[in-house]
């Protein structure tokens, strides 16, 4: 039991708290303590006051089967994780705000895609931001055909569908995704600029940085050779 304590312990803040929310979630579904029908995402319900369809439609992942369930759940377990350790280590904020990025575009997508659960769209994205940022990484499926990272998620889109499954969440994932990775990895390296920056107030938040007060201000005549002070001001979402 310790071990497994610690194994718990081990996995990084966003991706434990994530798992956990969709192993609760979607045990709980299974086992008929909670009916899939108060989690799905639905505007109308939201805006009667059913705010926590904003989240659980990102935690419960049986809407197509056991099998597609413990695929996405273990895409959540292996690629988030990655990411968090490895792409983001020490930056909670930074991989905070991809999750967040991920479910903003997919909430505004799902009405016009018929989309009742994103939990599936999610996981994908971390899948396809893990491939793109390892592109030289070596895989085989099955131990029979030998690919790179880029193509993984790609793969996989095609092993869902032939197992009879809509490929849409999965392409859902792909889309933001990509658009995630452009303006965080391709577009400030050719224009250096920044579209996508995290949030200076989210950073304080996840105690990647600390918040400094703000100098005082000199006593004026107390040293007339300093240049005058420069206003003050909320650099809402610069890189620290």
């Amino acid at each position: 039991m310790a071990a497994v304590q610690e194994m718990y312990r081990n996995i990084p803040p966003v991706t434990r708290t994530w798992a956990t929310l969709a192993a609760v979630t979607t045990g709980a579904a299974q086992l008929g303590m909670i009916s899939p029908f108060t989690l799905y995402f639905n505007w109308n319900l939201i805006m009667r006051g059913e705010v926590w369809r904003l989240i659980t439609p990102f935690v419960y992942f049986a809407s197509a089967g056991p099998l597609d369930m413990l695929l996405h759940l273990y895409f959540l377990i292996r690629y988030c994780r990655t990411l968090e350790e490895f792409h983001y280590a020490g930056r909670v904020a930074d991989m905070l705000y991809m999750i967040l990025f991920g479910a903003v575009c997919m909430i505004a997508a799902a009405p016009f895609l018929g989309l009742l659960f994103l939990g599936d769209s999610l996981s994908f994205m971390t899948v396809y931001v893990w491939a793109r940022r390892n592109e030289h990484v070596h895989m085989n499926l099955f131990g029979l055909m030998p690919f790179t990272a880029p193509y993984l998620p790609w793969i996989l889109l095609a092993f869902s569908f032939v197992m009879g499954h809509s490929p849409i969440p999965d392409l859902v994932g792909i889309v933001v995704g990509h658009l995630y990775y452009y303006f965080v990895d391709i577009y400030p390296a050719t224009s250096g600029r920044h579209l996508l920056a995290t949030p200076h107030f989210l950073r304080v938040l996840c105690g990647d940085i600390r918040a400094q007060p703000p100098a005082p201000a000199p006593v004026a005549g107390n040293n007339p050779d300093a240049p005058p002070a420069r206003p003050g001001g909320f650099a809402f979402g610069a890189d620290e």
